[in-house]
């Protein structure tokens, strides 16, 4: 039986590495695959891309630049739309995938910092503009990708929206600490036992999210990275785990690594932290009650 065959499913990031492969292989099992990113031409190649392997799937691309709030709120009405449109009024799955590295200290139109406007705040405000169809499910995931660079990393979530001292890894690490803390307290916080967050290690995965930076430095530091790097599709078994096994078999484990659990970092389960974060969090995206509906 394939139980993800017409599951409702987003994935973030989806025209390359983690996200579109995640996007292929989904569809490849049936599910409604709605894939987003942030340029409308490598949307619709990547849509293109997937069709040449599985000719019926049902995948639809939306585009949206997640490092401003009011685009993830519109991504997050579209996508609402469409799947009410087609008669399930329900989203299954959140793959919160997409991320950058920034070499600068950039800001958004909101005044955020840019790696962690994009890589923490977009799937913490994302997933909360979800809510509303994923709380219909009758067993939602949300999957957020986070990363090994969590570890021994350690930040003030006052100051993470704009850092005294910049460092483009340290400012990547604290995103990816901010990715589990943010599924930690989701789940501590959640009153409906029918959605459950996880977050997923990928591992040293060869993508070009470094490349994407306009910083020499960046792109340097991420081909040398790169090298090492496995194929995308390593991390992806990961993701298909999670959304495969039934809450009972994963037995509430919070972080996985090739589909096996892992013991986050200690800032990572720091209740008091995940609880700051979460308040700074809201401050920023203007929300008043997460779970209110």
């Amino acid at each position: 039986m394939n139980i993800l065959q017409e599951k409702n499913i987003l994935v973030t990031g989806a025209t390359s590495g983690i996200g579109f492969r995640a996007a292929l292989d989904l569809a490849g099992k049936g599910a409604n695959v709605i894939g987003a990113g942030r340029d409308a031409a490598r949307c619709e190649s990547a849509r293109q891309r997937i069709l040449s392997h599985y000719p019926r799937a049902k995948i639809i691309y939306l585009v949206a630049d997640l490092s401003e709030q009011n685009q993830v709120i519109f991504l997050a009405e579209n996508v609402q739309n469409l799947i009410q449109k087609n008669s399930t009024a329900c989203l299954d799955i959140l793959i919160n995938n997409a991320g950058l590295v920034s070499e600068k200290k950039r800001f958004t139109e909101d005044g955020i910092e840019l790696t962690f406007a994009v890589n923490h705040l977009a799937p913490f405000l994302l997933t909360h503009r979800l809510l509303p169809v994923l709380t219909l499910s009758p067993d939602a995931r949300i999957i957020t990708v986070s990363s090994n660079s969590h570890y021994n990393t350690w930040f003030n979530p006052k100051r993470a929206s704009n850092p005294v001292l910049y460092n483009l890894l340290w400012a990547y690490k604290v995103s990816k600490l901010s990715n589990v803390l943010f599924t930690a307290e989701f789940n501590r916080r959640n009153p409906d036992l029918n959605i459950h967050a996880y977050a997923v290690d990928p591992g040293l995965v060869n993508t070009d999210i470094g490349l994407k930076s306009n910083g020499i430095l960046a792109k340097w530091i991420w081909s040398l990275r790169q090298k090492g790097g496995t194929d995308a599709e390593v991390p992806v078994r990961t993701i298909l785990h999670l959304t495969s096994e039934s809450h009972e078999n994963l037995n509430g484990y919070l972080y996985w690594k090739d589909s096996q659990p892992k013991q986050p970092s200690r800032a990572a389960i720091n209740t008091e932290l995940a609880k700051r974060l979460w308040e700074e969090s809201c401050r920023l995206c203007k929300i008043v009650d997460y779970f209110a509906k």
